[in-house]
């Protein structure tokens, strides 16, 4: 009896969080399936149109092409570079230098504040003609062009803001380093090898869990990426849908153009991309992820 009493409990302590995952996740997800195969303005009943609207991205829409190619585009870019970043800093800071605790937090705050609309503006204001950045790089004699109203350059200014928000990839790589067992730098220090030795041969081979772990969050974050493209171009993705990622297609379809049909069907499509590049990363990760409990 008294089991069947522990086992009540237990399911009465998963009720919360059974209903907020039925009714917040399982049940859009659901909907969101059966709107992909509809014609939906929200302001009609939806009308069943079957594979059109998947038809319709593979055949009649070019803008969708353009925002996979921006965005594929972005990731490709950002992902790297803020990893590079973030560990180089944390490496930094794994030097057992003062004051590591404040450090930590400085680095920490564009993370938190990176994704908001107000820094989205302010990151727009530096990089406009007249922007701060354009002035910095004036003293030397450089003029700089608008960064975010020409095509060649505008992605790069999101790419930048994406990189600015390292932190709390870079908190992970920090605890990564803390893990690495001071002996094996000893040892390798007594055998004669140099800085750029040890980074290869102890800091990388055990930090490729680590990296793995963050480069698969930060790919999919990439993905998913909205509020930096539609502040810095005023929701157009322009100019040229040069920042047109595709979230931001997604929701100027579903909310400006009320085809939300055809944008449920894009959400799909979206997450099939997701799923694939994960898989993929997680079926090569055995060639190059390094576990020091001997798995491979």
């Amino acid at each position: 009896m008294q089991k069947y009493k522990t086992y009540a409990a237990g399911y009465l302590f998963l009720l919360p969080w059974l209903i907020g995952f039925v009714f917040l996740y399982l049940s859009p997800i659901i909907a969101s399936l059966y709107l992909s195969f509809t014609k939906y303005d929200l302001l009609t009943a939806p009308k069943w149109i079957g594979l059109d609207n998947y038809k319709a991205m593979f055949t009649d829409d070019y803008r969708l092409g353009d925002s996979i190619k921006v965005t594929f585009k972005y990731v490709l870019l950002s992902v790297p570079f803020r990893l590079a970043f973030a560990l180089g800093l944390a490496m930094l800071l794994n030097q057992g230098m003062k004051f590591l605790g404040l450090y930590r937090t400085i680095y920490y705050i564009p993370s938190l504040l990176g994704g908001s609309v107000a820094i989205s503006v302010l990151w727009k204001q530096v990089f406009d003609k007249e922007g701060i950045f354009n002035q910095a790089i004036g003293f030397f004699g450089i003029e700089g062009p608008n960064w975010i109203a020409d095509p060649r350059y505008a992605i790069y200014s999101l790419i930048g803001l994406s990189v600015w928000q390292f932190g709390s990839v870079m908190i992970i790589f920090l605890a990564g380093l803390k893990q690495i067992p001071q002996e094996l730098y000893e040892a390798a220090t007594v055998d004669g090898a140099g800085i750029f030795r040890k980074f290869a041969r102890i800091t990388m081979p055990l930090l490729t869990p680590v990296i793995f772990f963050n480069l698969t969050i930060t790919l999919i974050q990439s993905f998913q990426t909205f509020t930096k493209a539609f502040i810095i171009s005023g929701g157009s993705g322009g100019p040229i849908n040069s920042t047109l990622l595709y979230s931001l297609y997604l929701y100027i379809k579903g909310f400006t153009f009320l085809d939300m049909g055809y944008a449920s069907a894009m959400a799909w499509l979206l997450l099939i991309i997701v799923a694939a590049v994960t898989g993929v990363m997680f079926l090569t990760s055995r060639y190059w992820v390094y576990y020091s409990d001997g798995r491979d």
